[in-house]
């Protein structure tokens, strides 16, 4: 089968389109036959190696998946068939989800949601979990006040769609162009991220867009700050609390997630569709920054 790997680090042009086995499920395992794909900015850090040396021949890109269940292995609770979402976790990988077929635990899938067509579902998994499992870090009680930095992002779009959903009081900071999108997805105010920050406004902030130092003071004294890049997040003060994200598979959690996009209070945004034969495009143009949703792949 096809797959894009990754052989030496470097720039979009690293990512190569190679033949590789077709992968085999163990026990509790599920292999899915891709539909789509989404590109994520940590598979362009793979890329560039920011996780350092992977210690096998190859690595391969790509976390999102949507596909049909293709082959089912002992104890896993799904059916050839299965239309399913899942998220594959792990920076060094030697099969990714930018592939013809891959191989999940079973426990990181969910059934897709009926809503999306495959472009749109694909681009689910990474950014939702992100931000529920942000949220779930942050702990804030309903009515309490959230910032979201990088809010018209993948994670930071998603952040302010379930902070809305959650009861909490959401400000997002972006540029003044996304200030009508980020308000039909729930945000009770939207600060130009071009403008200076309030100082200790708000119970806690989800750091989406990884400012690091600056983003913590708009916390007040005792808050919460929640990065989404572990070992990024600034030295704590002021009594606040400070954590970071290491994202996790979680099916039951991505199941709840499929039924709210169902339910259109989460919408995943998608850029462009790419065949997976432009993995090496599809990077490019992550490169080149200013994307309104995900680049998805499609075998």
């Amino acid at each position: 089968m096809r797959a894009a790997t990754v052989s030496r680090f470097g720039g979009p042009e690293a990512v190569e389109i190679t033949e590789v086995p077709v992968p085999e499920p163990g026990p509790g395992q599920v292999r899915i036959k891709v539909a789509a794909a989404a590109l994520n900015p940590v598979d362009a850090a793979m890329r560039a190696g920011v996780f350092g040396p992977a210690g096998a021949d190859r690595i391969g890109p790509g976390w999102d998946v949507v596909g049909t269940v293709d082959a089912v292995g002992a104890g896993a609770a799904w059916s050839p068939g299965d239309r399913v979402v899942g998220l594959s976790t792990g920076h060094h990988t030697p099969l990714g989800t930018h592939a013809e077929y891959v191989v999940l635990d079973a426990s990181a899938v969910a059934a897709a949601p009926a809503s999306l067509d495959d472009a749109h579902a694909a681009a689910l998994p990474l950014n939702a979990l992100s931000a529920a499992q942000a949220l779930d870090m942050a702990g804030l009680a309903p009515g309490r006040s959230l910032l979201v930095t990088g809010a018209a992002g993948g994670v930071g779009a998603h952040t302010v769609e379930l902070a809305h959903h959650y009861g909490l009081k959401v400000t997002a900071l972006a540029s003044a162009r996304d200030e009508a999108y980020l308000r039909e997805r729930g945000a009770d105010d939207v600060l130009d991220r071009a403008r200076p920050l309030p100082a200790a406004a708000f119970d806690g902030v989800v750091d989406a867009a990884m400012l690091g130092a600056p983003a913590l003071a708009p916390v007040r004294d005792g808050g919460v700050y929640v990065g989404v890049w572990p070992g990024q997040e600034p030295a704590a003060e002021r009594g606040v609390r400070v954590t970071a994200l290491d994202v996790r598979a979680d099916g039951n959690r991505l199941a709840e997630l499929s039924a709210l996009a169902d339910r259109g209070a989460v919408l995943p945004r998608v850029a462009e569709v790419l065949p997976l034969a432009e993995a090496a495009t599809a990077h490019a143009r992550l490169a080149e920054g200013g994307l309104r949703g995900r680049i998805v792949l499609v075998p």
